[in-house]
C-alpha cells in the first residue's frame, strides 16, 4: 500500500445544532399537544377533534378565539380555535351517503391519533437560527371512529392532518386517502375562530365579484358587491370557487390576518351576532361575538370525490400582522 502524504483525514460527523430547538410537549392527560418555538410562538391541539385551541405570537398575545364554556373534555366539538369539519359540511343532506351523520360530521367529535413532530430549518429571511418551524401530525381512520360512526359512514379512509407553526404564521392541512375500494364523497371545512379587538371595526376584503350563498337570507345566492366586507350584523355565508387565493382580516383598515388557501376553493364568513350567540349555551362572554370573526376555509359548495386508492390534500396559512 503506498503511503499518501496528503492524504484527507476522516470526514467528522456533522456537529448537533446548538441554536434553541422547539419544544413539543405532551399533557399529562394525554389531551393536548402544545409546540413552542425559541422565538416564543405557541400552538396547542386538542386530540379530540384535533382541535387548534391557541395560536400564540411570541408576546403571549392568542390569534385563536376560544369560547370560556368551551367543552375541552371531550364531550362534545369546541366552541372555538380551529375544529375540523369531515365529511359533511352543515345539516347532511338526507339524499346522500352522509345522511347519518350529525352536523358537521365526525371529525370534530372523534379522538385522533398524534402521529408525532418534525422540525424544519430556519426559513429564508429569518433573522437568527433556531427561526425554523415545527410541524405537528395527527391522524384519523375508521379504526379509530365509534360504532356509531362506523355504521352511519362505513368507508375505509385515512386522515392526516398537520398543524406546522412558524414565526410566520401557522400552516394547517389536510390529507385524505380512500383506503378501500369502492368510492366517497366528502366534503371539508377548517372551521378558523380568530380574535379580533372590535368586530364594528373588521372588514375582511379578497372577496368582490365572488358568488355567495347567504344563509342569513334564506340561502339566497348574491354576487359580493364591496371591495372591504364590514360586519355589521350576524353573517352566516359561504363564499364559492373564489379566484385569488388571499383573504385578508383588517381592524381600522390596518392588516391583521391573511388567509391563505391551498387547494381550498371556498371560504364561508360568520359571526353570530348578539341575538345568535344568546342562543348557544357553548358560546361564552355574552359579548364575546364583538371579539371573532371565523374565516374558514373549505371544499364545501361541491363533494369532492374519490376512487378507491386516490388521495387529496388542501390547507391554509394564516399569518398574524401585528
Amino acid at each position: 500500500m503506498v503511503d499518501r502524504p496528503k492524504k484527507p483525514g476522516p470526514i467528522d460527523a456533522p456537529k448537533p445544532s446548538s441554536a434553541p430547538q422547539p419544544i413539543v410537549d405532551i399533557a399529562q392527560d394525554n389531551s393536548t399537544v402544545t409546540a413552542k418555538l425559541p422565538s416564543g410562538e405557541s400552538v396547542s391541539v386538542l386530540l379530540y377533534g384535533a382541535t387548534v385551541t391557541s395560536w400564540k405570537n411570541a408576546d403571549g398575545s392568542d390569534n385563536m378565539w376560544l369560547s370560556e364554556k368551551a367543552s375541552l373534555d371531550g364531550s362534545k366539538p369546541v366552541r372555538g380555535g380551529i375544529p375540523v369539519v369531515f365529511p359533511v359540511f352543515g345539516p347532511p343532506p338526507s339524499d346522500h351517503a352522509t345522511s347519518s351523520l350529525p352536523q358537521h360530521g365526525f371529525a370534530r367529535n372523534s379522538r385522533w391519533e398524534y402521529l408525532g413532530k418534525s422540525t424544519s430549518e430556519s426559513p429564508p429571511g429569518a433573522t437568527a437560527a433556531g427561526d425554523g418551524g415545527v410541524k405537528l401530525d395527527f391522524g384519523l381512520s375508521n379504526a379509530n371512529l365509534s360504532d356509531e360512526f362506523k355504521k352511519a359512514w362505513p368507508h375505509e379512509f385515512g386522515l392526516v392532518y398537520s398543524v406546522t407553526l412558524t414565526k410566520i404564521g401557522l400552516h394547517t392541512s389536510l390529507n385524505v386517502r380512500n383506503e378501500g375500494s369502492g368510492t366517497f364523497e366528502f366534503q371539508v371545512l377548517l372551521h378558523t375562530y380568530l380574535r379580533i379587538a372590535d368586530i364594528s371595526k373588521t372588514s375582511i376584503t379578497g372577496l368582490m365579484d365572488v358568488s355567495y350563498t347567504d344563509k342569513v337570507l334564506n340561502a339566497t345566492t348574491h354576487t359580493e358587491s364591496n371591495a372591504s366586507l364590514s360586519i355589521s350584523g350576524e353573517v352566516d355565508r359561504v363564499y364559492a370557487s373564489i379566484p385569488q387565493d388571499t383573504t385578508s382580516v383588517l381592524i381600522d383598515n390596518k392588516p391583521r390576518f391573511d388567509v391563505v388557501r391551498d387547494n381550498f376553493p371556498d371560504t364561508v364568513i360568520w359571526n353570530p351576532s348578539k341575538e345568535k350567540a344568546a342562543g348557544m349555551k357553548d358560546f361564552a362572554p355574552a359579548d364575546g361575538w364583538k371579539n371573532m370573526i371565523c374565516v374558514e376555509v373549505g371544499h364545501v359548495n361541491s363533494w369532492v370525490k374519490l376512487e378507491g386508492g386516490e388521495g387529496w390534500e388542501a390547507g391554509q396559512v394564516i399569518k398574524s400582522l401585528l
